[in-house]
C-alpha cells in the first residue's frame, strides 16, 4: 500500500505548479511585450530565456538535480530584478520622469517582479523537498514566510493590474474584478501568515483568485477578437488589444498560496 504523501511533498507540489505557470505566463507576456519593442536592447530576450528554463525545471516537478534547479531559480530572480530596475531606469529617463503618463504608457515598471517570484516559488518547492528528505533548509520553507511572499506577490500584481486597467478607464466593470477579489485574497493570507493560523475563508478565496486569472486571459481574448480584423488580423491585435497571458500570473500564486496553507496548518497540528 503506497504510502501517504508529506504535508511538505504536498506543499511543494502546489509551489512548483505555481511557479509553472507564473513561469509560462512570463514567458508568453514578456515575449509579446518585447516583440513589440522590437528587441531593441538585447538584454530583452534574457526574461524569455530565464522563464523558458524555469517552466521547464518547475514543470518537471522535481525531476531535475537539485542543483540544476537552484541555478535556474537563482538567474529567475536575478533576471527579474535587474528587470525591474532596467524598467525603472527606463520610466526615470523620460521626459516628466515618473509622472502617471510614463507609468501608464513606459515600461511597466512591475512586470519584471514576476519573474522574481517564479524564481522564490521554485526555490521553496525546492527546499521543501530537501526537508521531505530530512535535510537542513532555511526558514524560507516556513508556512509564514512563504505565506509573506505568496501575499506581497498578489499585492504587486493586483498594483499592476489596476495601473493597466486605470489606463483602460475600466470601461467594463469586470475590470474591477483583479482589483478587488486578489487583494482581499492577499489581506486574509497576510492575516494568517500573522497570526499562523488559516482562515477559513482563505482557501475560497484563492480559488476564486486562481479561477479569476483563467477567466482574465479569457476576457482578453475576446478582448482581442473586439478589434478591428479579430482574430484574423492576430499578429496585430495580439499586440495592440490586452495581454492575454497577463491574468493568469493571479492563478499561479494563487496555487502556491494553497502550498502555503499547508505549511501553516502542519505549524498548527504540528
Amino acid at each position: 500500500m503506497a504510502r501517504p504523501a508529506s504535508r511538505e511533498a504536498r506543499a511543494a507540489t502546489f509551489f512548483t505548479g505555481g511557479a509553472a505557470v507564473l513561469a509560462g505566463s512570463v514567458l508568453a507576456d514578456s515575449a509579446t511585450e518585447h516583440y513589440r519593442g522590437s528587441f531593441r536592447n538585447p538584454a530583452m530576450v534574457l526574461p524569455l530565456l530565464s522563464a523558458s528554463a524555469s517552466l521547464i525545471i518547475n514543470g518537471g516537478g522535481g525531476s531535475f538535480s537539485r542543483k540544476t534547479a537552484d541555478v535556474v531559480h537563482v538567474a529567475a530572480g536575478a533576471v527579474g530584478l535587474g528587470g525591474l530596475g532596467f524598467h525603472a531606469w527606463n520610466v526615470g529617463r523620460q521626459t516628466g520622469g515618473y509622472r502617471l503618463g510614463n507609468l501608464l504608457y513606459k515600461a511597466p515598471l512591475g512586470a519584471p517582479g514576476a519573474l522574481v517570484l517564479t524564481g522564490l516559488l521554485g526555490a521553496i518547492a525546492g527546499a521543501l523537498r530537501e526537508s521531505r528528505a530530512g535535510a537542513v533548509v532555511p526558514r524560507l520553507v516556513t508556512g509564514r514566510a512563504a505565506g509573506a511572499v505568496v501575499a506581497f506577490g498578489l499585492a504587486g500584481t493586483v498594483a499592476e493590474a489596476g495601473l493597466l486597467h486605470f489606463r483602460g478607464a475600466f470601461h467594463n466593470p469586470a475590470m474591477w474584478l483583479p482589483v478587488s477579489i486578489p487583494p482581499l485574497t492577499a489581506l486574509s493570507l497576510a492575516r494568517d501568515v500573522a497570526r499562523a493560523i488559516p482562515s477559513p475563508a482563505t482557501p475560497y478565496l484563492l480559488a476564486m483568485t486562481a479561477t479569476l486569472g483563467l477567466a482574465g486571459a479569457a476576457f482578453h481574448a475576446w478582448g482581442v477578437s473586439r478589434n478591428m480584423g479579430g482574430w484574423r488580423n492576430w499578429r496585430q491585435n495580439l499586440l495592440a488589444g490586452p495581454p492575454i497571458p497577463a491574468p493568469p500570473s493571479f492563478t499561479g500564486l494563487a496555487i502556491a498560496g494553497f502550498g502555503a496553507l499547508l505549511l501553516l496548518k502542519g505549524r498548527t497540528h504540528g
